[in-house]
Parts: C-alpha cells; structure tokens; sequence
C-alpha cells in the first residue's frame, strides 16, 4: 500500500502552489484597490460595483471548475492537469490586470472590468484544482495540516514579495510613470507565478482516489446543505474573508495617510504584516501538535477583535511605531488559524460522505471559493462605499473625517467580522479524535479506494 507520508520536497512544491496563486490573492486584497484609484484612476463609486460584479463572475467560474475536477480526470490526476494547462494564461492575465491604457475614462473602464474577468476566471481555473489537491495527496490528517502549513508558508511568501518588489520596483522601473512602473514590476510577479504552478506540478502525486458519483449540480447542493460542518465553514470563510480584505486593502491607504509614511515606509509597514503572518504560519503548525486546533481557531479570531480594538483607540495620526507594532501582532494572531482551515475543508468533506453516503467534493471546494469570492465582493463593494463616504481624495492630504475612517476599515470594522468568524466556530466539532473515526468508517464502508 502506497504511503500517505509526503516528503519534504513534495509539500515544498505544494506550498509553491499557493505563492503562485498569491500573486493574484494578495495583490487583490492588498494593492489593487490603492491601484485603481491612485495609479489607473478610477472613481470610487465605479470601484464599488466592478469588485462586486466581477466577484459574481468568479463565483459561477468556481462553480464550473469544481464541476469539472469532478467530472474528469486523467493519468495524471484530478486536479494536477490545470497547473500545467493553465498556468501561461493565468500569469498573462495578470499581466494584463496591471497595464493602463492612456484612454478615454470609459475605454479605461472597459478595460479594467475586461482584464479583471479574465483574471478571476483564469485564477479559478488554477485556484479550484490547487486547493482541492491536498485530499488527493495524502488521508492523514497529520500530513495534511502539514503540507497546508507549508503552502501557507509559501503563500506569505508569495504576499512577501507581492508587498515589498512592486511598490519599490514600480518606483525605481517607472521613471516618474507609477503605472508604467507597476505594470513591470507585476509582470515580474506573472512571470513568477507560471513558474512556481510547474514546479508544484511536477513535485507532487496524486495517491489518493475517492470514489465519486455523478450527480446533478441540484442533487450535489441538497447534500452539501445537509453538511452542517460544510456549512459552518462556508461562513467562516464569508466573514473572515470580508475581514481578511477591508483591512488589508486599506493598509497601503493607512501606512501612506494615517501614519504619514512614505514610498519604502508603506512598503515596510505591508512587508510588516506579510512577515507576521510568515511567522504566524511556523507557530500555527507547531501549536497544533499539543493544543487543539479547533479551539486556537476559535479563540484568535476573538483575540484579533481586540487587537483591532487597541488599534483604533491607541495609535494616533502619525504614530508610526506603536502602529507597526500593533499591525505587527495583528497579521501575526490573525493567521494562526489559516492552516487549520484549509486542512477542514477536506475533512468535512469525508464527514459529509459518512454523514450521507454520498461524496461531494469539487462542488464542497468550489462552494468555498465561492464563498472566498462573496466575501470579496461584499468587502470591495463595502471598501468603494466607505472611500465615497468618508471623502477620500487620492493623491491629496486627507481630512480629519477621511483619517477617522481609514483607521476605522483597518481595525474596528474587518475586526467585528473576525469576531463573528470565531463565535461561528464554537459550532464546529471536527478535532482530531473525532476524524480518526470518520476515516474508519470511510474504510469499513469502502469509501476510500486508494
């Protein structure tokens, strides 16, 4: 029997999976609204609706792609076929997301919603497979956490780079033209991107089979819903998500406005939570070993509510210290919880297939991005709406109104989210213990053929 041990080289590729897909999610949520309004020049009452719109795009292409995995395979897997298939066109998508056509307004706005859709449906094309990969990778749950810790490793990484090259390259490469700038310094990020999904192609295995049924996308929905551990992550997914975006698209605003920073002081204070949240990843995996990871889920997503408290109420217009070191212990707390969740996903998906003898799994990873994308859309639109309404003005000094609010979209608002995503999880009962009896039952009931 083939073992479910992964070596160290395989998770390496795996987590090289999701520094590629993080070109694209961390400059969603970290740099592109600031792009649209101060670099391609977009209203932000425009923003607010293409976030939304676009979203809704990426939600039914995530919905196809899990139909899909579940529908075909090949010799060379389920899901490791679209890393390499797609791969070319996903980092040309992204190059395109960042280039700014010296158009009329509206010819540039066609442009934004054109290249925008082209991204999300190419990151769904790549993003759907990858993330669903880990359960045909291994059954230990052990392993699993595991090789989630290292793609969550990998993918701050990916955020690292992202946070630091762009910024600083978009100055020095523009020569005075941020947009020129910015298009070079992301097609390096592209160019990165096609590389590290072949490696992770070419590094990992499919050894694990479930056996799955054709079924209507009508009969596959009626199971998930009764998936009431499926359903509690879909939640938690929604308002962590909100939270995850609202703050981290509004950092660069707050690094650059509320605390007065510069060029590299922005890109030090993005690089900040992108090391926290790297360290936060190592911590994550080793805590797990001794502590029950259901309960450091729940408890640091309260924890990060009053973190976000303290930071609203203690830092000032222009502490930049106390505001590093606040925003440092944030984006550390904040992502202890991540490997856990990516690792959940699989679970309740065996727990679903115990539950009621039938296995939905393309359409269970799917149903989460969706999930991801709903509350992207809900925190773009929320981000455009609260720009309008606290009269932000790009490229000006702000009002006092303008900073009040700032600081407000980087702690107190994505902070109640969290809140709530951490009370969701005292529903959620998956430990350990209680997943070793749902494999044994996979195996007596001969739902596992590899």
């Amino acid at each position: 029997m083939e073992t479910q041990q992964l070596s160290v080289v395989e998770k390496v590729g795996f987590g090289a999976g999701d520094m590629a897909l993080n070109v694209v999610i961390s400059s969603m949520m970290l740099i592109i609204t600031f792009f649209y309004t101060d670099i391609y020049g977009l209203k932000t009452t425009d923003l607010a609706l293409l976030f939304v719109l676009v979203k809704v795009v990426g939600a039914i292409a995530d919905l196809a792609m899990g139909q899909m995995t579940d529908r075909l395979t090949s010799r060379q897997g389920r899901y490791c076929p679209y890393l390499l298939w797609l791969a070319v066109p996903y980092g040309v998508s992204v190059f395109f997301v960042f280039t700014t056509p010296e158009w009329q307004y509206s010819a540039k706005l066609v442009w934004a919603y054109s290249t925008y859709i082209l991204m999300t449906v190419m990151t769904a094309g790549v993003g759907i497979p990858y993330i669903s990969l880990v359960s045909a990778l291994t059954n230990d749950p052990k392993e699993r956490l595991s090789a989630n810790g290292y793609r969550l490793f990998f993918a701050k990484i990916g955020a690292f780079m992202v946070t630091i090259i762009v910024p600083l390259l978009s100055q020095r490469w523009g020569n005075g033209n941020p947009a020129v700038g910015y298009q070079a310094a992301m097609a390096v990020m592209a160019i990165m991107g096609v590389a590290l999904f072949l490696f992770c192609y070419f590094t990992t295995t499919e050894r694990v089979v479930h056996v799955v049924e054709k079924q209507s996308l009508s009969e596959q929905l009626k199971i998930l819903l009764r998936n009431d551990q499926w359903l509690i992550l879909c939640g938690v997914c929604v308002t962590g998500t909100i939270g995850y975006v609202v703050r981290g698209s509004v950092a660069i605003y707050y690094a650059k406005y509320y605390l007065g920073g510069d060029t590299e002081q922005v890109a030090a204070f993005l690089t900040t939570g992108v090391i926290a949240a790297i360290l936060s990843m190592i911590a994550s995996t080793w805590i797990t070993k001794f502590f029950c990871k259901v309960k450091l889920f729940r408890y640091t997503q309260i924890g990060v509510a009053l973190i976000s408290a303290l930071i609203y109420f203690l830092v000032k217009p222009g502490d930049t210290a106390l505001g590093f070191a606040l925003y440092f212990l944030l984006s550390f707390v904040v992502d202890l919880h991540a490997p856990v969740f990516w690792s959940a996903i699989a679970e309740t998906i065996d727990y679903g297939q115990v539950k009621t003898g039938k296995r939905v799994s393309g359409f269970a990873f799917g149903g989460i991005s969706v999930c991801q994308k709903a509350g992207m859309a809900i925190a773009g639109g929320l981000v455009g709406v609260l720009l309008s309404y606290f009269d932000y003005q790009p490229n000006h000094q702000q009002t006092q109104f303008a900073l009040g609010g700032i600081a407000l979209m980087l702690s107190i608002i994505p902070g109640v989210f969290h809140f709530i995503m951490g009370m969701l999880m005292f529903k959620y009962r998956i430990s350990d213990d209680y997943y070793t009896e749902v494999k044994a039952e996979m195996r007596t009931k001969g739902y596992v053929a590899a």
